[in-house]
């Protein structure tokens, strides 16, 4: 990654057009060839950039203006989209830093929390749904995608649990057509449904409770404190 502490001004054609007048900046130049603009304000939002694939052509011009009798050096970048004629020209005309830097391998965000977790911990402590409950597999198959959750409830009743961080219509709507499909089977009907989630919206309440379902809340960290921290595929 190389980047680019400057003086610079920018301007953006293509689709739309705009310029950044000259202000001191942080140009971040990727692997990838995407080019990010940032000034101190504005968050994480950059102020203009070029997504890969693009290329970009750097220029040196020598005596452009005069200042004081000197001769003014700038540098030019010229990003180009490979995919559309969006074109973004940057010129630096004071640079305070330039350097580039190997990050290496980025091995990705590691999310805590998220449904893959609820799952393991629910499974593991499937007694949440009613005491007496018993786990038949995480993801059980069916033709239109597994189940996150299938289960037998303390009154023998296949049980199919749909979970989501935050639950809503769509998720509902999911557990629907999962519940519809294993109700053909006639080793698991009849079968009812569970919709999981850790927040769960009004709407999709009403939807869950309308069809016949149940809604549980699922509290992470609660779930966290008690499960063995043991990794099970099933």
């Amino acid at each position: 990654m190389r980047i680019i502490v400057a003086t610079c001004s920018a301007e953006y054609t293509g689709r739309l057009k705009a310029n950044l007048p000259q202000a001191r900046r942080v140009i971040m130049i990727k692997s990838d060839s995407s080019v990010l603009i940032f000034s101190e304000a504005g968050s994480y939002k950059p102020l203009n950039w070029m997504i890969a694939p693009c290329t970009i052509t750097e220029h040196h011009l020598i005596g452009l203006t005069t200042d004081n009798d000197h001769d003014t050096y700038l540098t030019t970048l010229e990003v180009a989209s490979e995919k559309t004629t969006d074109h973004l020209v940057i010129t630096l005309y004071e640079v305070f830093s330039d350097q580039t830097f190997d990050l290496g391998e980025e091995p990705g965000l590691v999310k805590d929390g998220v449904e893959d977790h609820l799952q393991h911990y629910l499974a593991e402590q499937i007694d949440r749904i009613g005491k007496g409950a018993r786990l038949i597999r995480r993801e059980y198959p069916t033709p239109i995608g597994p189940v996150d959750i299938l289960a037998v409830d303390n009154q023998g009743i296949t049980t199919a649990i749909e979970i989501k961080r935050h639950g809503g219509i769509a998720g509902v709507e999911q557990l629907t057509r999962y519940v519809t499909l294993l109700n053909r089977d006639t080793r698991l009907a009849p079968v009812r449904g569970i919709f999981a989630a850790q927040t769960i919206t009004p709407q999709a309440r009403t939807l869950a409770e309308d069809r016949g379902f149940e809604c549980l809340i699922l509290d992470y960290e609660e779930m966290k404190d008690e499960g063995d921290h043991s990794i099970t595929l099933f």
